[in-house]
């Protein structure tokens, strides 16, 4: 991942000392203990899905950075933590020519409460949400890592919070944005979530 965020920005004129910066500080927020889930494997199926689907997007560059940094700032106390990583983004590649800074804000900002509006948004939206629709042993190692970074949290304040997050996806018409992730995805998704839901209850 190292080489590929390195080959990218180096494109864009910045020096090998500026993007070994960046990518120290990324590393140290990805590699916290506290990441279970919201960690670099998180970024690499992300990236996996980019590689993929790529063809598809308008600013494939813009929409890889933005999956770098959308998680670069994560605390399960804080509603804020895309507002500070677009601001961690913005802050690094402020001098990049070429980018579309505010593109990138928006980008990270649509993964807040998986709300799209561009084709790019619809994409990375659910390049983010992919583990939904996975087989059930991934998804429930998923659960169970968003738990462990819930630790601070005892089950009677956790557990509500969880099932009120979850029937939110089940109330939307559609879990995933992109044709491609609907149909590939949204019933196994929808699966996913019933039993996780279930569990909870009891």
């Amino acid at each position: 991942m190292k080489d590929l965020f390195s080959k990218t920005l180096i494109k864009f004129s910045l020096s090998e000392i500026q993007i070994n910066n960046f990518w120290e500080i990324l590393d140290q927020n990805y590699s916290k203990k506290n990441r279970h889930y919201h960690n670099w494997h998180h970024i690499q199926q992300m990236i996996s899905l980019w590689k993929i689907h790529k063809l598809e997007l308008e600013n494939s560059v813009e929409v890889l950075l933005a999956i770098f940094y959308h998680d670069a700032i994560y605390k399960v106390t804080r509603k804020d933590n895309e507002a500070k990583s677009a601001a961690m983004a913005l802050n690094h590649l402020e001098k990049v020519k070429n980018l579309n800074l505010e593109n990138i804000k928006k980008l990270i900002l649509a993964t807040q409460f998986h709300m799209a509006k561009t084709n790019d948004e619809k994409w990375l939206v659910d390049f983010d949400l992919h583990i939904l629709g996975s087989n059930w042993e991934d998804y429930e190692l998923y659960a169970q890592n968003v738990r462990k970074e819930y630790a601070i949290y005892p089950d009677f304040l956790y557990m509500p919070g969880r099932k009120k997050a979850l029937k939110h996806f089940l109330e939307k018409e559609f879990i995933f944005q992109t044709q491609y992730f609907k149909e590939k995805y949204e019933e196994n998704a929808r699966r996913n979530i019933l039993k996780e839901i279930s569990e909870l209850n009891n």
